[in-house]
């Protein structure tokens, strides 16, 4: 299933540069099972996006939406 990413985040510090806010979208072909997973590791993970992004040292309130880009086939 296709589906759009939409990662926001708020007051963070990248490279030891202060921005208020950054929003990243990109779109991806995953299963549901991986659209579980991702959504999983989001929800219970601390400190998931530092752990991942290169040079991400801090961020504050941070939103992550997925949305489908067409409908699964379940036939």
């Amino acid at each position: 299933m296709k589906v759009k990413f939409v990662l926001t985040m708020d007051n963070l510090v990248v490279d030891d540069r202060e921005f208020d806010q950054v929003v990243l979208d990109w779109e991806s072909d995953l299963d549901r099972q991986e659209i579980l997973e991702v959504s999983h590791k989001w929800i219970t993970s601390k400190n998931f996006l530092t752990q991942r992004m290169e040079g991400l040292m801090r961020v504050g309130e941070s939103t992550l939406t997925i949305e489908p880009l067409e409908e699964a086939d379940y036939a």
